[in-house]
C-alpha cells in the first residue's frame, strides 16, 4: 500500500471521527464518544504509517530525506501532531467533547493536502539538505499543534461562559448540549496546558531554525518574513504565559489571546509561505 492511499484512509478516518465527536455532543451518548476516540486513534495510526511509508518511498527513490520538506508533507505532519497532542490530553482529561473542536483542524488539513497540494516526492533543494530540517520542523509543528488544541478549548470556553452568563448570574451551569462540555475551569486548564506544551517546542523550533539558517545561509537571523512572524507568534504566547503568571489572566482574556495566537500561527505557517516572498518561499510548493 502506498503512502498516498494511507493518507486518503487517514483523511476518511479523521472525517468520521469529527462527525462522531459532533454526534457525541448532540446525543450525549458516551458510547458515541468512545467510538469517536477509537476512530481518531485509528486515523492517527494510519497517519503515522503513511508518514513512515512515504519516508521509505523517498529512500527507494534515492532521496532518503524525512517527509517534512514541502507544504504537502508539512500539512500531513501538522495533522498528525494535532492528533498526538489531543490524544495525550484526552488521556489526562477524558473530555471527549473537545474532539468536536479539534478534529476539524486535522481533517481540514488532511483534506486540503489530499485535494489541492502536490504530493510528489522530490529531491531536496540545497538549503534543506541538513539534519536540522528534521529537528526544526518536528519541534515547530508539534508546537503549532499544541496551539491548535488550545484554540479549540478556548472556543469551547467562550461558547460555554457566554451561555452561562446569559443564564443569570454566570454561576449556573449551561444546559442543553453545552452540558456535555467540560467545565469552564477545565477548559481554561486545557488551554493553559496545551500552550505549555506548545510554547517550549516552538522555542526549540526557533533555536533549531537559527542553527539551520547559520548552516544554510551563514547567519543565525536575517529578519526573513518567516523568522519575523515566528518571533511575533513566540511573543504572543510569551505574553500569554507572563500575563497568567504575573497578572492571573485566566478565563475569557486567556481564551481570546489563545485564539489570536493561533490565528497568528496559521499566518506564520501558511500566509508567509503562500503570500510573502523570502528564504522560506520554497515551503509553499
Amino acid at each position: 500500500m502506498t503512502s498516498a492511499q494511507l493518507f486518503n484512509f487517514t483523511t476518511i478516518g479523521y472525517f468520521i471521527a469529527m462527525i462522531l465527536f459532533i454526534a457525541f455532543i448532540a446525543t450525549k451518548n458516551k458510547n458515541v464518544g468512545f467510538v469517536a476516540t477509537i476512530v481518531a486513534l485509528v486515523g492517527f495510526i494510519l497517519n503515522t504509517a503513511a508518514i513512515g511509508v512515504r519516508w521509505s518511498e523517498s529512500i527507494n527513490l534515492g532521496y532518503g530525506h524525512a517527509p517534512l520538506s514541502n507544504l504537502y508533507e508539512s500539512i500531513v505532519f501538522f495533522a498528525w501532531s494535532i492528533l498526538l497532542i489531543y490524544l495525550l490530553l484526552d488521556l489526562k482529561y477524558k473530555q471527549r467533547s473537545l474532539g468536536a473542536f479539534v478534529m476539524p483542524f486535522a481533517f481540514i488539513s488532511m483534506a486540503w493536502a489530499q485535494l489541492s497540494l502536490n504530493d510528489s516526492i522530490e529531491p531536496l533543494v540545497p538549503a534543506l539538505q541538513s539534519n536540522w530540517l528534521t529537528y526544526h520542523v518536528i519541534t515547530c509543528f508539534i508546537g503549532y499543534a499544541g496551539f491548535a488544541v488550545a484554540c479549540g478549548a478556548s472556543i469551547m470556553y467562550l461558547i460555554k461562559v457566554g451561555k452561562e452568563e446569559k443564564s443569570g448570574d454566570g454561576r449556573n451551569p449551561a444546559g442543553g448540549i453545552l452540558s456535555i462540555f467540560p467545565s469552564t475551569r477545565v477548559l481554561d486548564d486545557i488551554n493553559y496546558k496545551a500552550i505549555m506544551i506548545g510554547f517550549p517546542l516552538l522555542t526549540l523550533g526557533i533555536i533549531t531554525g537559527a542553527a539551520w539558517a547559520n548552516y544554510a545561509w551563514g547567519t543565525y537571523w536575517s529578519w526573513d518574513p518567516k523568522e519575523t512572524w515566528s518571533l511575533i507568534v513566540w511573543l504572543i504566547y510569551a505574553a500569554f504565559l507572563h500575563a497568567r503568571f504575573t497578572r492571573g489572566w485566566v478565563g475569557r482574556k486567556a481564551a481570546w489571546l489563545s485564539i489570536f495566537g493561533f490565528a497568528a500561527t496559521v499566518f506564520c505557517y501558511l500566509g508567509v509561505n503562500l503570500v510573502l516572498s523570502g528564504l522560506h518561499s520554497y515551503g509553499g510548493g
